[in-house]
């Protein structure tokens, strides 16, 4: 049962409190609320742990697992000239993926309790606390999760000495991703390109948070028109 007029806590772990906001949750979670420091989560230490992630464990981990699955291909076979095609591809297809979890599954419209949660621990939590420098970069061990599915969907489009460099070449792609969103939210970019870029994606939160879905460039959202506006719209007088 959905409470009415329920107010979130944010003095307690929030998690399992957003699901009670019911309908309300769509417009609660695109109020931001801008500091450094996020809220707690959980309860328990040790799932509240997992939740948090500093910038460069990502490069860390997995840069690492890249290359290493570049290597595999290189091991079967495949010379350089055949390699960077591949990884350049696996990067473009990541580029893709990227807009398309945004926008379809990071931008869901849910009302049920675990709907609710399952999105704020997804997605949403990162709309209502923006800044929070622990929780902006993918946790590993989602992660990890996640590199499954995409490596066996790879394998049944790639050869066998073609799957890891593409799939190696795909990794790459998101963690130059992930250090880029870092990088828009915390850095002070002084080239155009990057301020630029930051500008774009701030004006997804702050302003129009229903376009803009790209992180690491506008291609998509020039290609499937949810590209915002420069302009807010003129109110009627």
């Amino acid at each position: 049962m959905v409470a009415q007029g329920f107010t979130v806590d944010l003095n307690k772990p929030l998690v399992f409190q957003v699901g009670h906001l019911g309908e309300a949750y769509e417009e609660w979670v695109h109020q931001p609320i801008v500091t450094k420091e996020g809220p707690r989560f959980f309860q328990s230490n040790f799932w509240e742990f997992l939740t948090l992630t500093r910038w460069w464990v990502v490069p860390v981990i997995w840069f690492p697992v890249a290359v290493w699955c570049i290597s595999k291909s290189v091991i079967m076979g495949l010379s350089l000239p055949e390699i960077v095609p591949l990884i350049a591809l696996g990067i473009f297809i990541w580029t893709f993926i990227e807009y398309t979890l945004h926008r379809f599954l990071f931008h869901i419209k849910t009302k049920s309790y675990w709907g609710n949660t399952a999105h704020y621990l997804l997605h949403g939590c990162h709309h209502k606390h923006p800044m929070d420098h622990l929780r902006l970069v993918f946790p590993p061990a989602a992660t990890a999760v996640l590199c499954f599915p995409f490596w066996n969907l790879v394998k049944l489009f790639a050869t066998p000495s073609t799957t890891p460099a593409l799939f190696g070449g795909g990794m790459l792609g998101y963690v130059m991703y992930d250090i880029t969103h870092y990088y828009l939210h915390h850095a002070q970019p002084s080239r155009a390109v990057t301020k630029n870029l930051k500008k774009y994606h701030l004006n997804h939160h702050f302003r129009i948070q229903d376009k803009g879905f790209g992180i690491t460039s506008s291609l998509w959202d020039i290609v499937f028109g949810t590209l915002p506006t420069t302009k807010a719209p003129k109110r009627e007088q």
